[in-house]
């Protein structure tokens, strides 16, 4: 028997025992037995009815209440009461609830409880309630992920063999681990460290890893240390120990097997191994000799050391420092003074000549570094002595002192201002420099470079321009103006090279040349060099002068001619532009030895620019003297002439062109003179166009070859292309003759010189030619005005294409009808679908059938538009919309409705489409008012058809309010407000009016309301 079987039973009479809180209980009292079980239970029990009462609680329980003396669960913590479910979430007969939570405990903080609510079975409902504290379970995870986080930090596998359990580790894993592992490391790292198999093994491990696979299989302690390739982490060093142990007190024999990856710790291993070798082969190959000592002797030196100082091999291994010193020529005092400075400022430095070297008279000095390096022991302190060869630094000293002691010189008595400038400031400038600007020497060190242009803007400028030349050319030069002291300019020439042209900081050296009095006569000749090459500039002819390094200037034409500017010419042979010929002009050399001053000599010749463009022009060869130094220049002037003999050239292939097109294009083609409309030429799909032989055209007009209409059309195209090419026509094309006709929607002029005309040829009956339609351009050849002047004719027969474009219009006209038609059918089957749908709502909600049956009968109408529109092409005639709602409206409310049609031609009115649904839903509407507000008798719709207008008249017996008016009733969703609200903006009206016994509804439509057809 179960603990809950045992346990019900005995709820039903118990008395008070000690240890327990008990209360009264709906039912029988506890019996002895189970109160004295659950005041032993460890756990915190307590049981209640369904008022909450609490019928007892043992200590356990009474301590996480929390309450003394509580006996309703209402009395105890909301969050208590949550936890256990009380009162909306507790358990059903037979069922159980549980929940975990964290409730505040007495001491401070939070406690983590499970609670497990049970319902008893009886009546009436109670419940018996378990707290569980979850402290040792929260306590054992956090130790596992502590542990798990610790293996994985630090890259450990354990695991451990039991002879009952088999492998144990932190986590389960795999049982792949290898030979002797049932079960793998935890997941992580540590996985990957314990999962070793022998395919993981490097080969140079494998009798390691055997030696360990042996000691698992003997159980005996062993530390191996081997490489694996794993596919994960790559090439890893693991040392793996094994430990036997006995475990419990049973003494079973088992083992821990320890992984750790030590990677790092063996690639330092290899690293320092290599780093010795390495350090001991530069010590070996380096020119410095290298000792290191240790207390008073030296302990390891390389060959240079003992070759420096003449010893023997080996000679220098226990050498003492005082024997150093004095090799390095420090004996005595200043030996002790050298030691004391070793040990005091942990370092000493000394320059010698060895003695071989002063026996010889030879200039060999050699450098001597100690350097402390700790202490090893007690009296043991580490030193390391570096002996350098320093003869070529010592005469290399000597040179730069020499060459200081000049470039002082140099520095201090030029005439040329020399300044030394960083970061914007004077450094140091001369005397030269002091003269220039007119401050002292003293005033320009510091002073901002600034400080000497005009202003901030200036300085800036000429600063970014010195920083590009310096980086493209590693120096700049330019002619800048600088301000005196005494606030006068002065033009000087900066010539400025850096210091150090890697390191920036270093600053840079300027020198100052005095130009202002050759920059004065320089601008005067300038400016009037400047006249004259302005008028020069302004000439359409190239001018081009040479001297005896080449190009020196040329005009704005020859700039444009040659396809550059001057600085791309400027010292090069004029000949740089010249075509291949051997004998071009511009090769001549001779031409100051053959002219004589201000003789010229044309020549015509090819020149090819820098763009490429080859050209020819014609030019003349001047030679003239200069203005100073009596030398001769030659100046060329060349005129462009490639247009003109392009403009032959163009002409003649163009004549070549139009007859060879002409004679073989599959086009009509006719040249007529623009004077007198003449035919000059013609090609044989012309004659076709006229339907005349080509020899009765040639020569004639339009009208000798063409019917009357036609021929006058086609001249009236003539003289209307001509006069469009003159630019004189301002008024619109005047009405064509017969036959033609203007292009359609793809045949509108591509140019406004160009003329785009139809002509539609009827069939000829004698020859039994068919009807035809040919697209005509005409387009003027010469400029018009001028001699000579020609039109040209070009046209295609596009009979085909016209026929196809109508035959692919009424293809698409017809496909739409037909998918309108699809559309307007199966709009109506949805809707008649939505109709039943909504005829089933009613049936199942009687309370809302009225309405629905209103919207059923509004669906119906538009049903029957749409039905309407399925079976015939082209606008709705009112009469069958008014026949089909009357149809839908008698189905639908099983009254009699008679239709009545008045006045002649009914079908020539018709709905348009948009005003074809609000008519139908008028229709129904008043339709559906009329049997609403009669009790009996014949309903009757009639339309009645006048000269321009049609009505629609309701009648149904009954009586109106005597105070209604239409105008009164606001638009709505429903009734005569939806009537109202319904109705076309323009030309429809509706009355409603009491005539006699009945009431009559009108609906009066004119257009644009209702449109009038030709009667059928």
């Amino acid at each position: 028997m179960s603990f809950k079987s045992k346990l019900l039973p005995s709820l039903r009479a118990a008395p008070e025992s000690a240890g327990l809180v008990t209360s009264s209980w709906t039912g029988a009292p506890l019996p002895p037995e189970l109160l004295a079980l659950l005041e032993i239970n460890p756990l915190a029990l307590l049981a209640c009815d369904s008022t909450g009462r609490i019928a007892c609680a043992n200590a356990p329980m009474q301590a996480l209440m929390g309450v003394a003396d509580a006996n309703q669960l209402g009395a105890l913590s909301p969050a208590l009461c949550e936890l256990i479910g009380w009162p909306g979430a507790m358990p059903g007969p037979g069922q159980s609830h549980r929940m975990e939570g964290w409730l505040p405990s007495a001491a401070g903080g939070q406690r983590h409880l499970r609670a497990t609510t049970r319902a008893l079975d009886g009546v009436p409902r109670r419940w018996l309630v378990q707290l569980e504290d979850c402290k040792l379970e929260d306590a054992q995870e956090l130790s596992r992920i502590e542990i798990a986080a610790l293996m994985g930090t630090a890259g450990l596998g354990v695991a451990t063999f039991d002879p009952a359990r088999g492998w144990i580790t932190a986590a389960p894993g795999r049982p792949d681990a290898g030979e002797g592992m049932a079960e793998a490391a935890p997941a992580g790292q540590g996985a990957g460290l314990m999962s070793i198999g022998r395919d993981l093994v490097e080969p140079e491990s494998l009798p390691e890893y055997e030696r360990l696979q042996s000691a698992l299989r003997q159980r005996q302690r062993v530390e191996v240390r081997y490489a694996v390739r794993h596919r994960d982490m790559g090439r890893r060093w693991l040392l793996t120990r094994v430990e036997p142990t006995a475990l419990g007190d049973d003494g079973r024999h088992g083992f821990s097997v320890v992984t750790l990856d030590v990677t790092e710790e063996e690639n330092a291993r290899r690293r320092n191994e290599q780093l010795l070798q390495e350090l001991g082969t530069i010590l070996d190959t380096s020119p410095a000799g290298i000792a290191y000592l240790r207390g008073p002797r030296l302990a390891r030196c390389n060959a240079r050391f003992e070759a420096l100082l003449d010893l023997a091999p080996g000679d220098g291994t226990g050498l003492s420092m005082d024997a150093l010193l004095a090799r390095c020529g420090v004996t005595g005092t200043a030996a002790r003074q050298a030691l004391a400075t070793l040990a005091q400022q942990g370092s000493f430095e000394t320059q010698f000549q060895p003695a071989s070297a002063q026996a010889s008279g030879k200039p060999v000095w050699y450098s001597l570094a100690l350097r402390r390096a700790g202490v090893s022991g007690p009296g043991q302190d580490e030193a390391v002595a570096v002996l350098t060869d320093v003869t070529r630094l010592r005469t290399q000293q000597a040179e730069l002192e020499g060459l200081e002691r000049e470039r002082e010189l140099m520095f201090s008595l030029s005439d040329v201002g020399i300044v030394h400038q960083r970061e914007g400031r004077i450094e140091r400038a001369n005397q030269a420099m002091a003269e220039l600007t007119g401050h002292s020497q003293a005033e320009l060190q510091g002073l901002p470079l600034a400080e000497l242009y005009e202003d901030e803007r200036v300085y800036q400028h000429h600063l970014a321009q010195e920083k590009r030349d310096l980086a493209l050319h590693g120096r700049a030069r330019g002619e800048r103006r600088i301000r005196r002291r005494d606030g006068t300019e002065l033009w000087v020439q900066v010539s400025q090279r850096p210091v150090d042209a890697n390191d920036p900081t270093a600053g840079a050296i300027s020198s100052f040349v005095s130009v202002d009095e050759r920059r004065r006569a320089r601008e005067s000749l300038l400016a009037q060099a400047d006249r004259t090459r302005a008028i020069l500039d302004s000439v359409l002819v190239g001018i081009v002068t040479l001297g005896e390094k080449g190009i020196e200037w040329m005009n704005r034409s020859a700039r444009r001619m040659f396809g550059g500017e001057l600085s791309d010419f400027l010292g090069q042979p004029i000949s740089v532009v010249a075509s291949p010929e051997a004998d071009h002009p511009l090769r001549r050399t001779d031409w100051l030895a053959t002219l004589q001053e201000g003789q010229a000599e044309t020549f015509e010749c090819r020149l090819v620019g820098r763009d490429g463009r080859t050209f020819w022009v014609v030019g003349n060869a001047v030679v003239t003297g200069l203005d100073q130094g009596g030398g001769q220049q030659l100046t060329f002037a060349l005129l462009d002439i490639e247009r003109r003999r392009e403009a032959e050239n163009q002409i003649t292939q163009a004549r070549t062109s139009l007859q060879r097109i002409i004679e073989t294009a599959p086009l009509a083609i006719a040249l007529f003179d623009a004077n007198n409309q003449q035919v000059l030429q013609l090609n044989q799909m012309m004659a076709a166009f006229a339907r005349r032989p080509a020899a009765e055209i040639l020569g004639r007009q339009p009208a000798l070859w063409l019917p009357g209409p036609e021929a006058a059309s086609l001249s009236a195209d003539l003289h209307r292309a001509q006069e469009e090419s003159l630019g004189r026509l301002k008024t619109p094309s005047p009405p064509r003759g017969a036959g033609w006709a203007q292009p359609g929607p793809g045949g509108a002029p591509e140019a406004s010189d160009t003329l785009r005309r139809e002509l539609h040829r009827a069939a000829d009956p004698e020859s039994g030619e068919p009807g035809q339609v040919w697209d005509m351009r005409i387009v003027s050849l010469v400029d018009p005005g001028e001699a000579g002047a020609q039109l040209l004719l070009v046209a295609s027969d596009v009979t085909e294409q016209r026929a196809a474009d109508e035959a692919r219009l009424e293809a698409a006209i017809a496909q739409r009808e037909m998918l309108v038609k699809e559309v307007h059918h199966r709009i109506k089957n949805n809707l008649q679908g939505v109709a039943g749908l909504l005829q089933q709502s009613a049936q199942r909600t009687p309370a809302a059938g009225p309405a629905i049956a209103e919207a059923v009968s509004q669906v119906h109408a538009i049903a029957q538009v749409h039905g309407l529109q399925v079976g015939m092409t082209g606008p709705l005639r009112v009469r069958g919309v008014m026949e089909a709602i009357a149809q839908s409206v008698q189905r639908m409310f099983g009254r009699q409705i008679e239709v009545e049609v008045q006045g002649p031609a009914p079908h020539r009115f018709a709905l348009t489409e948009a005003d074809s649904i609000p008519v139908a839903l008028t229709v129904n509407e008043l339709l559906t008012n009329a049997i609403k507000h009669s009790e009996g008798g014949v309903i009757v719709c009639r339309m009645i058809c006048g000269e321009a207008e049609v009505s629609l008249c309701v009648l149904n017996p009954g009586r109106l309010a005597p105070d209604f008016s239409l105008a009164q009733i606001p638009s709505g969703i429903s009734g005569l407000g939806l009537v109202r609200a319904l109705l076309p903006r323009k030309g429809a009206t509706i009355s409603l009016t009491q005539e006699g016994e009945a009431v009559v509804a009108r609906l009066r439509l004119v257009p644009p309301a209702v449109a009038l057809l030709e009667p059928l």
